[in-house]
């Protein structure tokens, strides 16, 4: 009976160790197939109004009152891209779906997002891997975000403009 016993503990501990492998490949494929998706979408600011600097783009018009008006790439791939800000939150990280779509490989798919509440944005981490920080504090919870003040992101910096 002993040598049963240990017989059946044996192919239980394979049979985990097979699926905590397929575990970890499908995170390892999901996560490398993730940013091979969003490779391809350099910048895809949707719904709030993108510039990136060129001649004759115009910036959708903008609520007056608001201490920021654009969102400006100041560090990364993406340095130089522009974005009015508007009353719809911006989303930021590889996932297609972002607002802001970056190509680091330090971000998360989602990454982080900017809301505006009461005439003042805030930025939040969603759970990402590496962080996202406000000048050199990281972020923990919804936090007020000044005009000119890094928000950090793997190797992409943005900061909020008038």
């Amino acid at each position: 009976m002993p040598e049963l016993v240990i017989t059946v503990a044996r192919f239980g501990f394979l049979i985990l160790l097979w699926i905590f492998v397929f575990t970890v490949v499908g995170v390892i494929r999901r996560d490398l197939f993730a940013g091979a998706r969003s490779s391809r979408l350099v910048a895809a600011p949707r719904a709030v109004g993108a510039s990136t600097g060129q001649p004759g783009a115009k910036p959708a018009k903008v609520k007056r009152g608001r201490a920021a008006h654009q969102l400006v790439v100041t560090a990364g791939q993406l340095a130089g891209t522009r974005i009015t800000l508007g009353e719809a939150q911006i989303t930021i990280g590889r996932a297609e779906d972002s607002t802001l779509v970056i190509t680091d490989d330090y971000a998360s798919a989602r990454h982080a997002r900017l809301v505006p509440r009461e005439g003042q944005w805030f930025v939040e981490d969603l759970g990402s891997t590496n962080g996202t920080y406000l000048d050199r504090a990281k972020v923990t919870g919804p936090t007020p975000v000044p005009l000119g003040v890094p928000i950090r992101i793997g190797r992409t910096s943005l900061e909020l403009r008038p």
